[in-house]
């Protein structure tokens, strides 16, 4: 008897979700963020509306996951919480992170990258990445090397910042990228902003996937510096640790490079998004300041802060469509999912379930230090086998800035979005309008 299939959308309903969820989503900028794109996602509330749009498709088809009616490919969207938990869980046989569209995205700068890669050499490749970045372990062995660095460039910033009296999201950039490219690469990396610009005009190509070529010769350009900074190898930088790890065949260290800074952008826009959180709600940043004035660890263990950047992570997560594809038919109790079937995940929908979540549209890091919603599918970094093997890593410098930005230093909002404490929390938040006002903290100046 054969098996019946998937649910499948209306031509009506899977047009809905084209126009109201992957568009204004892929406009924004899956590789790296367009301005205009999230300033008029925020003006226009898009992602409110993406999500009302997922809940009321899901209401309609409750069970899945939901087939849709696209001419190019075999496409389904995840609705359930369970659903997620399998395709995550599952990843990657049969549910490949290796997706058509992401490959073509990132093959702009990283063809050989383990995010995009199957089979043998996706093993090998991860399990270097896991090796120089520590996945298991909450604090990377060279947390005695990094959170200095972060202290000292954050110190800087704000010292021009305090002189001037505002930080606005530009200045901040340019200062967090002196952050990665020192932890990466080494002291001697900090002013190459060459290294920076190549990587993200590359990234911007990747933001069309198949509809742009790909700059070979910027790419072999890109690769070849990154070739040249892991052979000089600075002591007590990540390429040090790449250049000391045993390789396979296959891995191709230099091609695992490229992910460390382009997952390290969006960290720097979740430090940003969060000290604008802080900066207006006077109970989170009173929490944070006693964290970091009480703490005892170096600034490497700060739960608190950590939880805060989880938590702005949660609210506007910076990879919202998790993207996967089948490597072969797979079996749910609702029907059949064919082979090579893209898969997607929309990271908002569940984040910001009211019915299931509580204060799912408020600011509580609270939920990330307890068990209250074990279970739910909050995803920030992903989840299961593939889950972001640099997510220890990248807490623990947000947060160490975080501490260090904080702990002597008081923000406002100047200019940007209202983020009042007392309403739902809006579902864009546009960093790149937002300026915050900077003066010495009254406590520590009295």
């Amino acid at each position: 008897m054969p098996t019946k299939a998937l649910p499948t959308a209306s031509a009506l309903d899977t047009a809905r979700l084209l126009l109201g969820v992957f568009l204004p989503t892929i406009a924004k900028g899956p590789i790296i963020r367009r301005p205009w794109a999230v300033g008029l996602a925020a003006r226009l509330d898009l992602d409110t509306k993406s999500v009302d749009l997922v809940r009321a498709i899901h209401g309609k088809y409750p069970d899945g996951p939901l087939m849709l009616r696209v001419p190019i490919r075999r496409q389904a969207v995840v609705l359930a919480p369970g659903d997620v938990h399998t395709v995550l869980a599952q990843s990657p046989d049969p549910f490949s992170p290796a997706s058509s569209e992401k490959r073509a995205a990132l093959s702009h700068f990283q063809p050989h990258n383990v995010l995009i890669t199957r089979g043998p050499e996706r093993t090998v490749r991860r399990a270097l990445q896991e090796q120089v970045l520590d996945t298991d372990s909450p604090v990377h062995h060279l947390a005695d090397r990094f959170v200095p660095v972060v202290e000292e460039e954050m110190g800087s910033l704000l010292a021009s910042a305090t002189s001037t009296g505002s930080l606005p999201w530009g200045d901040f950039l340019d200062a967090w990228y002196r952050v990665v490219r020192r932890v990466v690469f080494g002291d001697h990396a900090r002013d190459d902003t060459e290294l920076t610009a190549l990587i993200i005009r590359l990234r911007k190509d990747g933001n069309w996937a198949f509809l742009k070529p790909v700059r070979k010769a910027t790419r072999r350009r890109l690769l070849q510096r990154i070739g040249e900074e892991l052979a000089r190898a600075e002591p007590g930088s990540l390429a040090s640790v790449m250049a000391a790890a045993p390789t396979a065949d296959g891995v191709d260290p230099v091609q695992q490079v490229p992910q460390w800074l382009f997952a390290f952008d969006p960290a720097g826009m979740a430090v940003f998004r969060t000290l604008t959180v802080l900066a207006s709600h006077p109970g989170a940043m009173a929490a944070a300041r006693t964290e970091a004035d009480g703490d005892t660890t170096g600034r490497r263990v700060l739960p608190y802060l950590r939880a805060a950047v989880l938590e702005t992570l949660r609210l506007w997560p910076t990879t919202p469509m998790i993207l996967r594809q089948t490597t072969a038919p797979v079996e749910w109790p609702a029907g059949l999912m064919p082979d090579r079937c893209g898969v997607l995940v929309y990271a908002p929908y569940f984040h910001r379930d009211e019915r299931n979540l509580a204060n799912a549209h408020a600011f509580a890091p609270e939920r990330w230090l307890t068990q209250e919603d074990d279970g739910w599918p909050l995803v920030p970094f992903s989840d299961g086998p593939v889950v972001c093997p640099g997510r220890h890593l990248v807490l623990l410098v947000t947060s160490a800035a975080l501490a260090t930005l904080v702990s002597d230093t008081d923000f406002t909002v100047a200019a940007g979005q209202d983020l009042d404490p007392g309403r739902p929390l809006p579902g864009t938040l546009d960093n790149y309008s937002v300026t915050l006002g900077v003066a010495p903290r009254a406590a520590a100046a009295s």
